[in-house]
C-alpha cells in the first residue's frame, strides 16, 4: 500500500509554456516545458517557476493563462493546457 502512495505521489505532469515579454527574457526561451506532480495548481506552478527563475519573482506582476483565460491560483492544471506567462504590461 505504502509503495503505491508513493507511486501515486511521484506522478508527474508535464506542461508545455508559453513566454512573453520580459518572461521570455528571463527564461531565455519562448516556449518550454516543465514537469509538475500531478493535481498542481497554478500556485504551484509559479512557485516552481519563482525557485527556477528567481528573476520572476522580482517583477511587479506574473499573470497565468490557461486556455486563453487568466487563471486564478487554484486552478488544477492538467496536460492538455495551453499556459502562458503574461508579464507586467508597460506602455502608455
Amino acid at each position: 500500500m505504502i509503495h503505491t502512495q508513493l507511486q501515486d505521489f511521484m506522478k508527474q505532469i508535464q506542461l508545455q509554456i508559453l513566454t512573453f515579454g520580459i518572461a521570455k527574457e528571463i527564461i531565455g526561451k519562448q516556449i518550454f516545458d516543465i514537469d509538475l506532480p500531478e493535481n498542481s495548481t497554478v500556485q504551484n506552478l509559479k512557485n516552481t517557476l519563482f525557485e527556477q527563475y528567481p528573476e520572476l519573482g522580482k517583477l511587479k506582476s506574473l499573470s497565468i493563462a490557461v486556455n486563453n483565460e487568466y487563471a486564478e491560483s487554484d486552478y488544477a492544471l492538467s496536460t492538455s493546457d495551453e499556459i502562458a506567462l503574461i508579464p507586467p504590461v508597460s506602455g502608455g
